[in-house]
């Protein structure tokens, strides 16, 4: 298994899903979000992974001016502000390979190979 995880040192569910799979003795990276973030490649394979930018968008995020321009944007210029503004992203992202997972997930982790 390649493990990411990317997200915040502050996160509750973050800090559970390192906690996962030290548990397990997997290894993993953790990504810190508000110092670098994912990159064009990264976040590309897992919007494919979790079925679209809208499901990786924190609807309850602290930012509601961003969030709501996000809904009027094409898909493209969307994609663009998201990745300049990687905080609207929900957390953690969790990726193995081609498979991701966004939020505390350990029932789908559990099945990973």
């Amino acid at each position: 298994m390649n493990i990411q995880i990317f997200g915040t040192k502050k996160d509750f569910d973050s800090k559970k899903a390192e906690r996962f799979f030290k548990e397990r003795g997997i290894k993993y990276q953790f990504i810190d979000m508000k110092e670098k973030g994912m990159s064009r490649g990264e976040f590309l394979s897992v919007c494919q992974a979790v079925g679209g930018i809208s499901n990786l968008i924190d609807e309850g995020g602290k930012d509601r001016d961003l969030l709501a321009l996000l809904k009027h944007l094409s898909a493209e210029d969307r994609q663009e502000k998201i990745l300049e503004n990687q905080k609207v992203i929900r957390v953690p992202v969790v990726r193995n390979k081609n498979q991701a997972t966004v939020g505390y997930q350990p029932d789908i982790w559990k099945n990973w190979e």
